[in-house]
């Protein structure tokens, strides 16, 4: 996805997408061309002034991109003709210094060093918009904790929950998708330097200690050996991200399912221009919810192609690697935008508190049929309570009558439960559980790991 896309607003990241453009793509890449070269330097491999010269013209604006594409076409990749044009372009300046150009190091170092720089940039942002999705979600939390609703299961009336419970259930999945994301952080964010064939063999004994000058230079980890051939740290941050576009769809299904007019319990905030038809004046559409259930139906084969591109054959890989180029910066694209989308949707949430109360009653109580039968069930057993509020419901559905009416006639039920017990048992607010103690836990998880 290229960030001049015209869908990029609706289906990505803007911000994001900048790092992972053309000029962003080659720019990192000669941002590890110029820490190679002083990290040379500083362990005497090359000259200093070599080192300079270099540095001073690994900048996109410097070089020719005249016929790069097609160059990287017949090359295999980009790191190939780039590395030829920032020879021709420190000529130019120190033709000695050309000699030290890319030094002891291969196509895929600079390529795979290049991608992990703009990842971070991409985490950061990702973790921002993670934060700010958390806050919005734990406000809703705390102010409906006890804001009850139809709970639905296989799409039917279930039991009473509230929405707060809802809420944090969105929440507490955002909050292990942060940990997730800090927890790989130190693992993605290393170095890769290995050389032709992962030994470092060009720099002879000297390897680690360029290695390790290099690593400090780009603020990078270094880790044990280069992983060429070893993709599982993309991996791991394709399957997270795969995971949090799923959370995301979760959240937006939900949502849209609220904003169904037979339904009408929750709506994204309104706004000129928003969610409108091209024919019909009245409606209302669910836009961010669509777009973010488009990335959540996207994500999973791009994860996939990732996954399959770990299969690389013995020291550095042949088309798996070359796969990841695309696959993984328009996931992480494409998840930053649901991202994005979702946290403002959260932030600009309409409730109708009145209609999700109305809804309880819809039924005309038979969503509190579980809770009679409990009751029931302590004095006549839960399995002969079960048929007789089952045949209840059945006669108030043919009736078209509420079911404690019809329960109020069964002497079975009077000979239990008085008029005033009825009552009480047929009130939603009543039977929440311990709603409200989950919703408890997962706040108080929040703000013991610091928000």
């Amino acid at each position: 996805m290229a960030a001049g896309d015209l869908l990029l607003p609706l289906l990505g990241s803007s911000e994001v997408a900048t790092l992972f453009a053309d000029d962003a793509r080659l720019q990192a890449m000669l941002d590890f061309e110029a820490a190679l070269a002083a990290a040379e330097a500083e362990c005497g491999i090359i000259p200093a002034a070599a080192a300079t010269a270099i540095a001073g013209v690994c900048r996109v604006a410097r070089l020719d991109h005249t016929g790069f594409a097609g160059a990287a076409a017949q090359a295999g990749n980009l790191a190939i003709p780039l590395v030829k044009r920032l020879t021709e372009a420190v000529a130019a300046v120190d033709r000695d210094a050309a000699r030290f150009v890319h030094w002891g190091a291969t196509s895929q170092d600079a390529i795979d060093t290049g991608m992990v720089l703009q990842l971070r940039g991409a985490l950061d942002h990702l973790e921002r918009e993670l934060a700010r999705l958390a806050d919005a979600l734990a406000r809703l939390a705390a102010a409906h904790k006890s804001t009850a609703m139809v709970g639905r299961t296989w799409l039917q009336h279930a039991l009473p929950v509230t929405f707060g419970l809802k809420a944090a259930g969105w929440l507490d999945g955002v909050e292990r998708h942060r940990e997730r994301l800090a927890a790989l952080r130190p693992r993605l964010l290393v170095l890769q330097f290995g050389g032709a064939a992962g030994s470092l063999a060009s720099l002879g004994e000297r390897g680690l200690e360029v290695a390790a000058a290099l690593a400090r230079r780009l603020d990078l980890g270094l880790p044990d050996l280069p992983w060429h051939g070893q993709r599982d740290r993309l991996a791991e941050l394709a399957t997270t991200l795969g995971l949090i576009a799923g959370s995301l769809g979760k959240l937006a299904r939900d949502l849209s399912l609220l904003m169904q007019t037979e339904i009408g319990e929750a709506f994204e905030a309104a706004g000129e221009g928003r969610g409108g038809s091209s024919t019909m004046p009245h409606k209302r559409n669910p836009v961010i919810a669509a777009a973010v259930l488009a990335a959540a139906t996207r994500a999973p084969g791009l994860v996939a192609t990732m996954l399959s591109a770990m299969v690389q054959e013995h020291e550095r890989g042949l088309g798996g690697w070359h796969a990841e180029w695309v696959a993984l910066p328009e996931l992480v694209i494409l998840t930053a935008g649901a991202l994005t989308q979702t946290a403002d949707l959260v932030a600009g949430l309409e409730l109708d508190p009145a209609r999700m109360r109305a809804n309880l009653d819809m039924t005309h109580g038979l969503i509190m049929a579980e809770a009679v039968t409990m009751a029931l069930g302590a004095t006549l057993g839960r399995l002969e309570a079960h048929h007789l509020v089952e045949a209840a419901c059945r006669r108030a559905v043919t009736e078209r009558r509420h079911l404690r009416a019809v329960l109020a006639e069964d002497a079975a039920v009077a000979g239990v439960l008085d008029a005033a017990a009825l009552d009480r048992l047929f009130d939603p607010t009543g039977y929440l559980g311990v709603a409200e103690a989950f919703i408890d836990r997962v706040l108080a998880a929040r703000r013991r790991s610091g928000d």
